[in-house]
């Protein structure tokens, strides 16, 4: 059974870090390419931050040089480094797992940027 827990959201103060973390059970981690997504009340969920199997990156225009994904195949983690967090950076973040036609998502993390 496919399981994806984010963990590290939280309450924050704009200008701010927090440090997200993903763990992946019951796939073949190494191959999947992960990706963090972000659900704004009000707006539709969207990518902020990919990488693929092979360790290449891409993120959002809004997070650019503020975050950083990374993954570790040994432990079948994926991250989420953000610093300098504004308002506009609240929302629920998902961690996913996209292999092909396959893809899953876990539960959400709850981030808050407090002004």
């Amino acid at each position: 059974q496919v399981q994806l827990v984010e963990s590290g959201g939280g309450l924050v103060l704009a200008g701010g870090s927090l440090s997200l973390s993903c763990a992946a059970s019951g796939i073949i981690f190494r191959i999947h390419d992960m990706g963090w997504y972000r659900l704004a009340p009000g707006k539709q969920r969207e990518l902020v931050a990919a990488i693929t199997s092979g360790g290449s990156t891409n993120y959002a225009d809004s997070v650019k040089g503020r975050f950083t994904i990374s993954r570790d195949n040994a432990k079948n983690m994926v991250y989420l480094q953000m610093n300098s967090l504004k308002p506009e950076d609240t929302g629920v973040y998902y961690c996913k797992a996209n292999f092909f036609r396959n893809s899953y998502w876990g539960q959400g993390t709850q981030v808050t940027v407090s002004s």
